[in-house]
């Protein structure tokens, strides 16, 4: 192990021992992401972003026409 300025000082100990977690064969270690929750969060932003967007959008096509009036 090396130590950086953003770690600190490294900790060794044994599996199990002085607050360390057990080490046990045979079982998958699970994810901590909700992967539904962060499908819909990534549409519900991208939608939000098609529709800002498109107001950008409307907003300098009425620029456009508005100039050419003149």
């Amino acid at each position: 192990m090396q130590e950086s300025q953003a770690s600190g000082q490294p900790i060794q100990a044994k599996p199990g021992e002085q607050g360390s977690g057990a080490i046990s064969q045979g079982f998958l270690e699970t994810s901590n992401v909700k992967a539904v929750e962060e499908m819909i969060d990534m549409i519900s932003t991208q939608r939000a972003y098609e529709m800002n967007s498109k107001v950008i959008q409307t907003a300098d096509q009425m620029l456009q026409k508005l100039t050419n009036l003149r």
